[in-house]
Order: C-alpha cells, then structure tokens, then sequence
C-alpha cells in the first residue's frame, strides 16, 4: 500500500499509554461486557476466555492526545482514515447527502466508550453512540502471528470494515431494538458482511483516485477477511463449527463480499439483505 502518499486524518484519540484503572467484572461489569458483545457480534463467552481473569482495566479518563499520531503505526492508521473520509465524502455528496467524519480512538489494554467498557479482546469495534471506531493496534500483530494475516492492507481493512458500520449507522441500516439472533443467515452476519463490502467499496475508489494499492494488497485483505471468519475461529478454537451461532458469516462469506466491494466500487452491490445467498 502506498499509504504514506495520502495525508493523516486529524479524527484520531491517541489514548495509548494513558493511566488506567481496575474494576472486577462482576455484576455492572458483566451487563456492560454483555452490552459489547451485542453491539459487535462477539460472543460474550470470547469475551470473558479474552480477558483472562476476574479484573479489567479500564480507561480512567485521562486526556487524549488530538491529531495524527506521531509514531509509523499511528501515522498509517490516521492515513488510512483520511482515505475513507476521503472516499464516503464523496460517495456521499455523489448521492446527496453529507458525510459526517467518524473519529478513531488508538488504546491499549482497555477503554471506555459510549456503548460501555471494553477490552482490547473484545477486538476492534465501532460504537454507533458515539460514531467512534475503537482500535488496539497490537490486533494488527495478532492478525498477523494468530490468524496468518499480516500486510498493510489486511490492516487497513480492519479499519475501513469499522468505518463500514459507520457508513450503515449513517444511512439507517444498522438494526435496532432488540439485538438479532445469530445464525449463518441472521441479521448479525447480513450486518457484517455489507461491513466487509463496504470496505471494499472504499479500497475500489482509493485505488481509483489515489493508485493506493500494489502487487498483492488484494490478495492481503481478501486472506485477512477468510482469516477472521467465524467457520475458521471456531476451528482454531477446537470447536466445531456450528453455524448456527455465527455472527460474522464464515471464512468463504467474508472474502467473497469484500471482493464484491473491491471489483464494483458500488455501494448498492453491498445489499446483503436482499441477498438469497451470501
């Protein structure tokens, strides 16, 4: 990727290194991690294997560092956010309609945020309260050693997939009410997949405008995307794989959308709730 051509997105909180606390998770713990876990697909009992123990760090409130990062990873990150603002700023005005930048908070360990509490196990995730994409960067080293997916545009995939359920909060396809059920058909794992195709969507007009990619980064993001499938976590995980508690959609789905995004540039080719087949 030839990130470093593009500018950094002022939208950036650098909450890295800042002071944290502890609470147990226990009773207001658990309702807040329950709470996560419905907002992003995770299942709740990933989510308390992750965290390892009865504690749980937690932001205390310290003030983030505004602005582009100073340090290579939190200088890509913020080039690659400048890129999908770039990008919906103008897919959006082409319809319409205005835009309304997102901002990204780097942590480390833990953080707080308008949809509660989490840990840096929880993964990246986005918070349609307060339109915040909320990163660890140490998840791209994981995606690399764990899950077999290293490359800048792996990693820039897992930013723009956040951005992705920021663009669905801002045209209304987010679900409301009650949280869906999971399934290999469910509304959980429509919401993810358009998510990824979304992403894809973006790296099309990056490209396009910017000439933002190189030999192999397709390759990088689609790998990333079957890595984190909920078919192969399930088998790294020893289980089986049952799809009827999946949440994100399997190996085979996630690549096979976000390649969808990359080939059409199309936002509309993103419908998967009226797809029969995903």
């Amino acid at each position: 990727m030839r990130w470093q051509d593009y500018r950094q997105s002022d939208n950036v909180e650098d909450r890295r290194g800042l002071g944290v606390g502890s609470i147990a998770l226990g009773g207001g713990g658990l309702v807040v991690l329950l709470l996560v876990s419905l907002l992003t697909g995770i299942d709740p009992s990933v989510l308390l294997n992750g965290l390892g123990g009865t504690q749980v760090s937690v932001d205390e409130g310290a003030p983030a560092r505004q602005g582009a990062p100073d340090d290579e990873v939190g200088r890509f990150t913020a080039a690659v956010l400048a890129s999908t603002e770039d990008v919906w700023n103008e897919r959006f005005a082409a319809a319409g309609k205005r835009y309304e930048e997102p901002r990204l908070v780097l942590f480390s360990d833990a953080v707080q945020s308008a949809c509660g509490m989490a840990s840096a196990a929880v993964g990246p995730f986005y918070c349609p309260q307060d339109h915040k994409l909320y990163l660890d960067v140490s998840f791209f080293d994981e995606l690399a050693r764990r899950f077999g997916a290293p490359g800048d545009f792996a990693q820039a995939y897992v930013i723009a997939h956040e951005v992705g359920h920021h663009v669905q909060t801002l045209l209304g396809l987010m679900p409301g009410g009650s949280a869906p059920q999971a399934g290999a058909d469910a509304t959980s794992v429509r919401v993810e997949l358009q998510a990824d195709c979304l992403a894809g969507v973006w790296g099309y007009h990056a490209n396009r405008t910017g000439r933002l990619l190189e030999p192999g980064d397709v390759d990088e993001g689609l790998r990333a995307a079957a890595a984190i499938g909920d078919d192969r976590l399930q088998r790294t995980a020893g289980q089986a794989v049952q799809p009827e508690s999946w949440t994100h959609g399997s190996s085979q789905m996630r690549a096979r959308w976000l390649r969808r995004g990359l080939e059409s540039g199309d936002p509309a080719a993103c419908d998967t709730f009226a797809a029969e087949q995903l």
